[in-house]
């Protein structure tokens, strides 16, 4: 199930929306013109190692880029591949827009980075022996997605379904994406190993659960939940 499109007009350009997504192209081009040897560095100096964070292990001084604390920050900018950033910066263009709409563009970056922290640190909690590097906005966008979900559960959604040979397009209930999708998290999450690469879904789950804790401290007053899609502003 992909989503391509919803139905929910804004009032306000979604700058900081943009932004994020510009930022993190730019640091994958960047990433591209590394030669392999200086990435494969970049992502054990910029990504989150859980065991590292926790200061169970240590990184090389050669290799280490920021402090430890600073890689919750730096990580949720880069990205493994290309699918990697598609997708995460759909995501992002799909449902970003509306929930910085509702809290406006200073509360919208606090909020989105606060979930992304929340996201790698639900991670590492739950792994904190995996010497695994972290990197991806996966964890803050998840957040944007519980935030979403709370706010507009009735907007819908476009997806694309794959259907044997053929992609069939359907309009969905935002509720039956979101949840959907996080459903698809809590069962990987079981399946995953701490001891392997591959996805952090831990991560993606705590993001989630944090974006739906933080939204009601973030939202404008006048936003209420549960919308069937956004109302303009006069």
């Amino acid at each position: 199930m992909i989503p391509v499109y919803d139905d929910n007009p804004t009032t306000l350009k979604p700058v900081v929306t943009v932004v994020m997504i510009v930022l993190c192209a730019l640091a994958f081009f960047w990433e591209l013109s590394l030669p392999l040897q200086a990435k494969q560095e970049m992502i054990y100096g910029l990504g989150v190692i859980p065991a590292v964070l926790i200061g169970n292990k240590a990184l090389p001084p050669e290799i280490q880029t920021v402090p430890p604390a600073l890689t919750v920050l730096t990580s949720m900018f880069l990205h493994i591949g290309l699918m990697h950033l598609i997708g995460n910066m759909l995501y992002l263009w799909i449902f970003g827009n509306n929930v910085e709409d509702a809290m406006g563009h200073g509360r919208f970056t606090v909020f989105y980075l606060l979930c992304g922290i929340a996201a790698a640190l639900t991670q590492t909690l739950l792994q904190p022996s995996s010497a695994i590097p972290m990197i991806g906005a996966s964890g803050a966008v998840s957040g944007v997605l519980g935030a979403y979900l709370l706010l507009y559960p009735f907007a819908r959604v476009t997806v694309i379904i794959p259907l044997g040979f053929f992609l069939q397009a359907f309009q969905l209930p935002a509720s039956i994406v979101l949840v959907f999708w996080f459903l698809i998290q809590l069962i990987s999450s079981g399946l995953n190993s701490s001891q392997e690469g591959g996805v952090a879904f831990f991560a993606h789950i705590g993001g989630f659960i944090a974006g739906m804790i933080l939204i009601p401290f973030f939202k404008h007053h006048n936003i209420s939940f549960f919308q069937s899609r956004r109302i303009k502003r006069i």
